[in-house]
């Protein structure tokens, strides 16, 4: 095994030793001796992911199989790297986010029960994700993928006593499973129809597979290629929370904070964008997969932006801006522009974790109350939080010169001229959402860091997040700025939020950056349209500000401002004048309802049936009591026969006889 091949090992499975150590070992380590462990361990990951980063850019390419798990006929399942630029962007991001979310759980934690439970967990997670990353074949990506949505099950159920968190958690398993049926379907076709599950020999082997088809119901021919990716896609919509899959993601923020940011803003979520990213040299042989994807992009960047809107606990506000974001992400995946979903997916890494886990300082600043009407005037007593919150939400809005500006205004520019069905209804969303994601981000803003103080009026808010009652925070009085081992995290993370777009648009989108990694038919014109109107990041922040995503959210920026420092009478008043739209949102378009009713109502209206009709009527009335009822009947017939006189049992021997002897004659004939 070579250097390097050591070094993979070392980046993907460090953070699982530290995971089993403080796991298993946690309460003969200690507490803290649990938590050093498993920061190392993922800062152990981190600067090997580093390292790779440069054998990477250096030209030094991998894809190799570590360890055969199974062959079975001419089908290997190995485990194997694939470690090219795609591969590393996404280690380094996963492992910079994850210790930094590392380092904020030292505080955030600090007086919690589980505390070497929760540092296990997420290195755990940590570790999924490495391996889903780094895999070269489908088997390691569906094991990587399954192994995140267990430890985001037990994450987001950490409080296991709250009754809200383990419904949460369940949701999102639940939802999930219907994502990954569709992944696995797509996969065992896959295996069917190329007879290997290694990525390279499918995507060789795939241009030749295109013009295949397959019958799926009645005499309908179905397009191979189009009925693999719209699969697969659907395993990306369960986990990067797509309508109609979405609805686990705002309820998932029953977990601890930390998690909200690990699982949330940087790595589970965006597993989906980096999945169909990597299966590009698929998904750009069916148009008509594409204008799915970029459909349904379009419409959770919109719709899910609305939500926002009428939220009232912080951590939900940025759920629903998650969720919205990855829309965005979805339509540039949609519009074959692989590179941009991937640029957006770093550059709200960084911008996202940021806002979740000032989200969190907030929570303890105030004393865990959720709730940002009873908050406000904050900047005066948490000047840090306040000021990377600020510098969140400007790179979240796409704030010229900011991260998210580069990325998000990317994925505008090549919507615009993507040329597949449904591309004009999703120029328009995008466009729209920058409005609504600018409105959403500053009511958040002005109502928890400025304004008349509200910290005073009560606990209704108080919130989800409301971990062991701790000395160590205090419980009651003036809010206050959080611990050094919460603010550092939001202070490495700010920096990036500013300049990450600003320093690596040029290669990621322009500089051939991602090579062969990611594949773009001729006939898909979005890059080449992108490359050709790009001069360079800083004429493109100054063009922007004549542009109008940028008019519109300064439009949203100054709406919020004049409804809720300069008018704050004003929501009330049009709460109540549109009071149906109102419903309708607080309500979340209903889909949390229509699955209780349809989804969870029916299986136990199902289930009903089956028990009364098939358990109770069928398996123990008719098969079980049913035989005990025809043995005993037969019993009671065959009892009048056995009188106990032998003249009758001579007289039947002889009846039987007399008929044998009948049969016999007669059959001769």
């Amino acid at each position: 095994m070579s250097a390097m091949e050591k070094l993979y090992l070392l980046a993907a499975l460090a953070p699982l030793a530290g995971s089993i150590l403080a796991g298993l070992f946690g309460k003969q380590l200690g507490r803290q001796p649990s938590a050093w462990i498993c920061i190392l361990s993922v800062a152990v990951s981190f600067v090997a992911s580093a390292l790779i980063f440069q054998d990477v850019l250096a030209g030094r390419l991998y894809n190799g199989t570590v360890y055969t798990w199974l062959v079975s006929g001419s089908a290997a399942f190995n485990v194997g790297f694939l470690i090219d630029q795609l591969t590393v962007t996404m280690m380094l991001v996963v492992t910079f986010v994850s210790l930094m979310v590392h380092i904020y759980t030292i505080g955030y934690m600090a007086d919690d029960d589980g505390y070497q439970r929760f540092f296990s967990y997420i290195s755990l997670f940590t570790f999924s994700m490495m391996m889903l990353v780094m895999a070269n074949n489908f088997v390691q990506l569906f094991f990587g993928w399954e192994a995140v949505g267990l430890v985001s099950y037990l994450l987001i159920g950490f409080w296991y006593k709250r009754p809200t968190a383990i419904y949460a958690n369940l949701k999102a398993f639940l939802v999930n499973r219907v994502g990954d049926f569709g992944f696995l379907l797509g996969i065992g076709l896959i295996l069917a129809h190329f007879g290997t599950l290694e990525y390279k020999t499918v995507f060789m082997f795939a241009p030749q597979v295109a013009g295949s088809t397959i019958n799926i119901l009645g005499d309908q021919q179905w397009s191979l290629m189009t009925v693999i990716c719209i699969c697969l896609f659907i395993g990306a919509m369960g986990k990067s929370a797509q309508v109609p899959l979405h609805v686990w993601l705002p309820d998932s923020m029953e977990g601890p904070t930390p998690i909200s940011a690990l699982i949330h803003a940087a790595t589970m979520v965006t597993a989906g964008i980096f999945m169909v990213s990597r299966m590009s040299p698929l998904f750009e042989l069916s148009d008509t997969a594409l204008s799915v994807v970029l459909v349904i992009g379009a419409i959770t960047a919109l719709f899910m932006g609305f939500l926002g809107i009428v939220q009232n606990d912080i951590k939900r506000v940025v759920a629903y801006s998650t969720l919205s974001q990855l829309g965005y992400m979805t339509v540039a995946l949609g519009a074959s522009a692989y590179s941009v979903a991937i640029f957006h997916l770093m550059t709200h890494a960084f911008f996202k974790a940021l806002l979740f886990l000032a989200a969190g300082s907030v929570i303890i600043g105030v004393h865990h109350n959720q709730d940002i009407r009873h908050m406000g005037g904050l900047w005066k007593y948490m000047k840090i939080t306040w000021f990377t919150s600020l510098v969140g939400s400007l790179a979240l809005i796409g704030t010229p010169f900011f991260a998210g500006f580069y990325s998000k205004d990317s994925i505008i520019e090549a919507v615009k001229h993507s040329t597949l069905p449904g591309s004009g209804f999703a120029y328009f969303a995008v466009v729209a959402g920058v409005f609504v994601t600018a409105f959403y981000s500053f009511r958040m803003y002005f109502l928890v860091f400025h304004g008349k103080e509200r910290f005073d009026q009560g606990h209704e808010g108080h919130g989800h997040d409301q971990h062991a009652q701790d000395a160590h925070h205090g419980h009651g009085g003036k809010p206050h700025e959080s611990p050094w081992v919460v603010t550092v995290p939001l202070v490495l993370l700010m920096i990036p939020s500013v300049v990450i777009g600003y320093l690596t648009i040029q290669p990621m989108l322009f500089g051939g950056y991602f090579g062969d990694a990611i594949a773009v038919q001729p006939h898909h014109p979005a890059m080449k349209e992108l490359a050709a109107e790009f001069h360079g990041p800083i004429a493109m922040g100054l063009h922007a500000f004549t542009t109008l995503p940028f008019l519109f959210a300064l439009a949203g920026v100054v709406l919020a401002w004049y409804l809720y420092l300069k008018r704050p009478d004003l929501p009330g008043r049009i709460r109540r004048t549109v009071a149906g739209v109102y419903t309708l949102l607080d309500n979340k378009y209903y889909f949390d309802r229509f699955n209780d009713w349809f989804f969870a109502g029916g299986a136990r209206k199902f289930g009903s049936l089956l028990s009364r009709g098939g358990d109770r009527a069928l398996i123990d009335g008719l098969m079980v009591n049913g035989s005990a009822k025809l043995v005993g009947l037969s019993a009671a017939v065959i009892r009048y026969m056995q009188t106990g006189c032998l003249y009758h049992y001579a007289f039947a021997m002889v009846l039987g006889v007399f008929a044998y002897l009948f049969w016999r004659f007669f059959s001769k004939f």
